[in-house]
Order: C-alpha cells, then structure tokens, then sequence
C-alpha cells in the first residue's frame, strides 16, 4: 500500500448487531439512511477510481463498516463480497475489511472471509473491563476479545482493535489498562474513540437526566494523546482517533469532546508537554528558546492557532520552531536562539 491507510468505506448502519450500546446511533456516526447493496459497492469502488491515483486505488481497502458485517444475513453478506470479486481479481483494490463484534468471528464466517478476499478485521472492544462492557450494553466480555483476536490473527488477517475512552463507569486509569491489553494482542492497527454524547442513544438520556457527565475536550485531548504515543512507541499505527467529520455527526452531536480535529490536537498536545520537558531540562524560564522538530511536524508543534507557543510563553519560554531533518517524530530539541 501507499504510505496513507486508504479505505474505501461503505457503511451498514447497525446491520447485525444484536445490541444497542449505550453510545450507539450509527446513523448519526455515518451518515447512512440505508443499507448498501452490490450495486454500491460496484459505485463507491468505480468512483475511488476516477478520484484517486491509480497507485493509491490499488493500494486501498474496500471496507465494510457500521454494523456487525460477520453477523449479518449471510446471503447478503455473500452479495457484497461477491460484488468486490472483480476488482479483487483485477487488483484494482488491495484487499476487503470488515468491523465487526468480538462474539461474532466464529471459525465458519471467518473462512468464508479469508475465500472471499476479506484481509483485515476490526473488532469493536471499546473496553477490556468487564464492568464497563456491561454497563455499557455491549453484550460480550474482555475474555471474548482476547479470543476473537487470537482466532482472527491464527487465520491470517490483518487485526485492527477498537477501543473508547470516557463511557460510564470507566476511568482514564481503565483506558489506560484496556489499552495496555489490547497492545498485548498485538493488533496491527488501532483506532480510539472519545464517547460523544449523540442524539437517540441510551447515554443522551442518561446524559440529559445528569447521570451521565462527558469528558471535556480537554480531559479527552490529554488522555488520548497518552494513548496515542503508547500505541507509536508499540509500533502500532493508530488509523483513527476521534469520530470522522461528516456523516451526521454535527447534526446529532449533544455533548463531549467531538472536535473535527481532533487527532491534531492530541498530537500537538504530545509536542508541547515534550517542548515543555526538554525546556525545562537544559533552560531557565524567561529564556528566548529555539525548538527542533522534525520539518513535516513544524505545524503540529506549534499547535493549532499557534497555541502550544502561546502556552510556553504562558510557562515563561518564548519559543521559536525550526525544522531539524535529524529529529524523529514527537521528538523535540530545545536550546538557546542565536
């Protein structure tokens, strides 16, 4: 594949899944009014052809997403894999991935999968305590994801995880915990999600009633830049953080730490709190500093707005950014200006 994760998504809103989680309005998260058919698939893939580089397009997933894709209907589950056959046999897309539940990758479906093409599954765990997943209505236990994810790794598929932060009854130390468990699987890919509060869902009730308080936006950006330079520092790419933009997640949105940016807020905020260390480690406050960062990252060490400069003045260090190709990524050098 190219450098960029490439998915070309279609969505199957709730289609599978037995449960209502508290969190969950996939309408709202994916902007679907209705399930894809063949001809779509045939549609979103003709159409990432005409947009995309023919070396991005090849290098792309089709990618199932929303619903339980291994729980649905098995007839319409064989139409939509059918419909990506040829494309599979012209290499024109790279391979097919699913999301799916934890208690749905039985070894039949799954080597219907791997027959059809299917390269990558994700598993929606969003928590490895067994508390929260109750609480939560999520309808599966911690024990089940370790076993899903065994079972899809020994087929060989590619395994992505999902995980949240900030669902009732969970604490940033329970993030903290799922994360250090669901790296422990060794997943090839991540994706985190901050809970939003989203109309028609358990948790808006619960929201509205006042048992139910949301992380604020800064609470999550702090966790989830935690989470994410564990995940760097593990070698596993995080391809998702926060809820994409678009869909109809502004429309619904009711409460918490939606941001249509939201991954470079956690990454500039990794860069100020390393800025800030090695400020503090070789300069006295109230120094004119020079800060070194590798050149594709200039942008996120500065912070959105100029922020993070803002906040280091605001520590008593005004900072200048120069681009240093001998740094590494989240690496920052501090010193003196000249």
């Amino acid at each position: 594949m190219s450098g960029k994760h490439i998915n070309i998504a279609l969505f199957i809103p709730h289609e599978g899944c037995p449960h209502q989680c508290s969190f969950c309005n996939q309408k709202s998260i994916s902007g679907a009014l209705k399930k894809p058919r063949a001809a779509d698939v045939s549609a979103a893939v003709e159409t990432a052809m005409r947009t995309l580089r023919t070396r991005d397009c090849a290098g792309a997933q089709l990618a199932f997403f929303g619903g339980s894709f291994t729980a649905i209907d098995r007839a319409y589950m064989r139409e939509l894999l059918d419909a990506a056959q040829p494309y599979l046999e012209r290499g024109q897309i790279a391979g097919i991935r699913v999301s799916t539940r934890p208690d749905a990758v039985e070894t039949d479906v799954l080597s219907l999968l791997k027959q059809s093409g299917v390269t990558a599954i994700e598993l929606g765990a969003q928590s490895m305590d067994d508390r929260v997943l109750l609480q939560n209505g999520r309808g599966h236990t911690a024990r089940e994801v370790e076993s899903a994810a065994r079972r899809i790794r020994e087929m060989g598929f590619e395994l992505g995880l999902q995980m949240m932060t900030g669902l009732p009854g969970d604490t940033p130390a329970g993030a903290e915990n799922t994360l250090c468990q669901l790296l422990s699987l060794e997943p090839d890919t991540m994706r985190i999600y901050p809970t939003i509060v989203l109309e028609g869902t358990l948790l808006a009730k619960q929201y509205l009633s006042g048992t139910y308080l949301p992380q604020l936006l800064e609470e999550a950006v702090s966790l989830c830049a935690s989470l994410l330079l564990r995940c760097e520092e593990a070698g596993v790419p995080v391809i998702r953080l926060g809820l994409h933009a678009g869909g109809d997640v502004e429309k619904g949105y009711i409460a918490g730490p939606w941001h249509p940016a939201f991954r470079e807020l956690c990454e500039g905020e990794i860069y100020y709190q390393n800025a800030l260390y090695a400020l503090r480690e070789c300069l006295p406050e109230g120094s004119k500093a020079a800060l070194r960062v590798a050149p594709h990252c200039v942008s996120q060490m500065a912070g959105q707005h100029r922020r993070n400069l803002k906040r280091l003045k605001e520590q008593g260090f005004d900072c200048r950014i120069a681009a240093d190709a001998g740094c590494k990524k989240y690496e920052v050098k501090a010193g003196r200006q000249i």
